[in-house]
């Protein structure tokens, strides 16, 4: 059975975009994105809300940009072999491989995914996740703490879920994000 976990880059303030719909900020160096790559194969299905969609299908094409580097070339691998799942009303038509549209968050669906998931599926998004954490379906959070306050902007916590946490791993990166991984407590 997979676990459904929460995982984002977000500021120190808690926010995974600014104001402006800037994440420049919390752009990975190389020791954390190799990283992410390795947490990241355990990630059979990713749930995504459309602009998170939209914002992640670049990975379909990394192969397609000249100079890139080995660790984003291998997470790119790593986006088109997994499943992907994205929620949206508005949206029509993917970009990507091994990807579907759903046009609601079914939590039951959700429930017998994980289930049925010998792989972890992974919730990117803050509104998405949000559905999420209400249904008491989120496991574990891996919280990517960047060195930056922004002040505002697009929130990675819903203002209206209390989770009790149990700390499981810490680790710090030379660039100064510390990346913090905890279980749901039930």
């Amino acid at each position: 059975m997979g676990k459904l976990v929460y995982s984002m880059l977000t500021s120190l303030d808690g926010y995974v975009s600014d104001t402006s719909g800037g994440f420049d900020w919390s752009m990975p160096d190389e020791e954390l994105h190799a990283y992410i790559n390795d947490v990241s194969r355990a990630v059979g299905t990713y749930l995504l809300g459309r602009r998170m969609y939209q914002t992640m299908v670049f990975w379909e094409t990394i192969d397609d940009l000249p100079g890139t580097d080995a660790t984003m070339l291998e997470y790119g691998r790593i986006w088109r072999e997994a499943d992907k799942i994205v929620y949206s009303t508005t949206l029509t038509e993917v970009a990507s491989e091994r990807t579907r549209i759903e046009r609601d968050f079914d939590p039951e669906a959700v429930r017998l995914l994980k289930e049925s998931s010998t792989y972890d599926v992974e919730v990117n998004g803050p509104a998405l996740a949000a559905h999420a954490l209400r249904a008491g379906l989120v496991d574990e959070l891996k919280v990517y703490v960047c060195p930056v306050i922004v002040g505002g902007g697009n929130a990675f916590y819903p203002q209206d879920v209390r989770l009790d946490l149990e700390l499981l791993e810490e680790r710090r990166f030379g660039n100064g994000t510390v990346m913090l991984h905890y279980a749901v407590s039930s």
